[in-house]
């Protein structure tokens, strides 16, 4: 991975210069000591208000406090941009550990100065699947408040797959335009997630400023394995139930426009054929490539057993029983689904997420694919020269691919990985091996409570739209994360995201946050704001005056 390096010396903050004591040898007295003056930190220049159109609507702000926490976070909105920069610049990639422990100290860090009487960096050992975990964060900062609010984050990224497409160095946190906005931060984990994280800890670290405390408890728990299934994650909140003791919701960092909390399922597989178990082709390692004219080959073999798996198409799962299970949307989540619809214009989705065209045509299919579809991908593919351009013939002995698979209510992971291993036994690949890396079992949050009632609010007030959520009822149509261990298995209490800002290209090249807003999108001082109007209205304290409601 390319480091970039050479660029962590354009750090946008100075060195701090340390005090010189000049002391006299002789028996004179001693001489005054000399103070180097610290250069002032650059001002970046941030438009808290950017280009926006879109308005809060201050006649539903009642709180003199919280207005006073908006006024804070207009004028200290430069530092809060250079504290998202400095997270930036320290790489958190889970897959290959690089800066984990580093970036674990570096979280409990931002705990720590948020004043939590607790924090604590937990190794949680070896998972379930045999990996070691990466380390947990926790914290327990008790302000005195009648609620208690857990804030799930993830501090690990994804890895820089193609440095070369970067139009900035994914460790640098550069400020460019890109249209409609004047400033977006480009950086790996920009979007997914320590941008929006970084609005969470800035809004915190306002309100603590304006009022000397936050208006909930808080419980932080920073996972450094979301890239990996949660594996980590999973065991501490199994192994450690009691630290959550008293919490009464969830509130999980979000994006605009979107009120969600529950969760899809995912389970991760790899696959892998090699000569030595198949019994033909190269049985130790790689051999030249000239000896294809007489050896088989066991990637050959690899390729004709992932086609067995998905239609011409790739898009539907071959193996048998694999929809058996899947439930049927319900009327409600049908309505959801088409009211969301008509708000989309395909050619435009495919712009932003950098597609030339969706499987589907139709706004309504596309939509359902994407909050309730099923899948297995191919996310990897390795073995032999894996050297772009020149030559070298290689016969690879093993080969090996990575597969998500994504699934809704009412299937499972483990039986998903036990139609897999009867399928490829069918076709006469009993010799391929099934690594599982992980599962994150899908998960359904009622709506008809408190917080989710917070975050619709702040939404109202900040003159957003979002998609409305099924009423009274459980609802899953999102995007996998660990939800599980907070909506039932070991913890049960309501879970929501809802916040303004936004990015994008995640696990993508050039990865995003909006800094500065345009049109009817909130930059990062919109983004902390509405955080902080969250928690204020499910504390009860966003409430109008007697003066006010007449």
């Amino acid at each position: 991975m390319t480091h970039f390096t050479a660029h962590r010396s354009k750090l946008l903050w100075p060195l701090m210069l340390t005090t010189l004591a000049i002391v006299s040898a002789c028996s004179k007295a001693p001489a005054p000591v000399a103070v180097a003056t610290p250069a002032a930190t650059p001002g970046l220049g941030i438009r808290p208000l950017g280009d926006e159109t879109v308005k809060i609507d201050m006649s539903k702000i009642y709180s003199d406090d919280l207005k006073k926490v908006f006024g804070y976070i207009d004028d200290h909105i430069d530092e809060h941009v250079v504290n998202l920069q400095k997270w930036i610049q320290q790489p958190s990639i889970s897959n290959t550990g690089e800066g984990m422990q580093e970036s674990a100290e570096m979280v409990k860090g931002f705990f720590d100065q948020l004043g939590c009487q607790q924090t604590k960096v937990y190794d949680v050992g070896v998972t379930e699947w045999g990996q070691q975990g990466n380390p947990v964060v926790y914290a327990h900062c008790d302000e005195g408040a009648e609620k208690t609010v857990v804030i799930y984050w993830m501090y690990d990224t994804m890895p820089v797959t193609q440095p070369d497409l970067w139009k900035a160095p994914p460790f640098e946190g550069r400020l460019v335009e890109q249209a409609p906005f004047k400033k977006v931060l480009i950086g790996r984990g920009a979007v997914n997630s320590k941008g929006p994280q970084m609005a969470q800890w800035n809004a915190f670290m306002a309100m603590k400023a304006v009022m000397g405390k936050l208006p909930v408890n808080l419980i932080i728990v920073a996972e450094g394995d979301e890239e990996r299934m949660s594996m980590g994650y999973r065991k501490f909140v199994k192994d450690h139930p009691d630290l959550f003791k008293g919490a009464d919701a969830m509130y999980r960092f979000g994006g605009q426009g979107s009120i969600s909390g529950g969760s899809e399922g995912c389970v991760f597989v790899e696959l892998t054929t090699s000569g030595a178990k198949w019994g033909r082709g190269p049985n130790y390692s790689d051999i030249h490539g000239g000896n294809k004219r007489s050896v088989d080959s066991p990637a050959w073999r690899h390729i004709k057993m992932l086609s067995t798996l998905v239609d011409a198409t790739g898009n539907k799962v071959m193996i048998d029983g694999f929809y058996d299970d899947v439930a049927p949307l319900t009327a409600d989540e049908k309505r959801k689904l088409l009211d969301a619809s008509k708000r989309v214009k395909l050619d435009v989705a495919a712009k932003n997420l950098g597609v030339e065209r969706f499987i589907a045509d139709d706004p309504l299919a596309y939509v359902t694919m994407a909050r309730y579809g099923t899948s297995m991908n191919l996310d990897g593919i390795w073995g032999g020269n894996m050297f772009a351009g020149g030559s070298g013939a290689i016969l690879p002995n093993k080969i090996t691919s990575k597969h998500n698979f994504r699934y809704v209510p009412n299937m499972t992971g483990p039986d998903i990985v036990k139609k897999l291993r009867k399928h490829l036994d069918k076709h006469g690949f009993q010799d391929v091996e099934i690594n599982v890396v992980g599962d994150v079992p899908w998960a359904k949050v009622s709506y008809d409570n408190d917080i989710s009632r917070a975050a619709m609010s702040m939404f109202d007030s900040f003159g957003l739209t979002y998609d409305q959520p099924v009423e009274n009822q459980t609802s899953i149509l999102g995007g996998y994360w660990p939800a599980y261990l907070f909506s039932g298995d070991p913890i049960n209490i309501p879970i929501v995201s809802g916040s303004a800002g936004t990015g994008g290209n995640a696990h993508a090249a050039n990865e995003w946050w909006v800094i500065e807003g345009a049109g009817n999108t909130y930059g990062m001082a919109g983004a902390e704001k509405s955080i902080a109007t969250v928690l204020f209205n499910y504390a009860g304290l966003n409430k109008p005056t007697a003066a006010a409601k007449q």
